[in-house]
């Protein structure tokens, strides 16, 4: 299966993250860190990152923008609790497969990772 990065700010949100896929029989990686994040993608095979677009030192499409640098072929999903059409478009032009908006909902989270590692 995937090797899955989860990042997020709020620790519950990474847990139940990693809960949801580690059941699908991937492998999760959680951090509440930018920066512990972007140095595991430097060094470790991600097949999909999950950021969520808000976080305490930079923006989650800061943080993409980062990691596509380390892996260019990683796939990525953003998290949103506050979807516009414009987070959706940069996420996107940056390489983002997929958003998610914030609660997590574990059938649309299931589906969205499905078909991002499908691709």
């Amino acid at each position: 299966m995937a090797e899955i990065l989860a990042l997020d700010d709020v620790q519950d949100a990474t847990v139940l993250i990693g809960k949801i896929l580690t059941k699908k029989g991937h492998n999760v990686h959680t951090f509440t860190e930018e920066d512990d994040a972007i140095a595991y993608v430097k060094e470790n095979k991600v097949d999909l990152a999950i950021l969520d677009i808000k976080l305490k030192k930079m923006s989650g499409v800061e943080v993409l923008a980062l990691m596509k640098e380390a892996a260019p072929d990683m796939h990525a999903i953003m998290l949103t609790g506050y979807p516009t059409v414009e987070t959706a478009r940069e996420a996107i032009s940056l390489g983002a497969d997929e958003y998610c908006v914030k609660p997590i909902d574990r059938d649309e989270l299931e589906d969205k990772v499905a078909k991002v590692l499908a691709g």
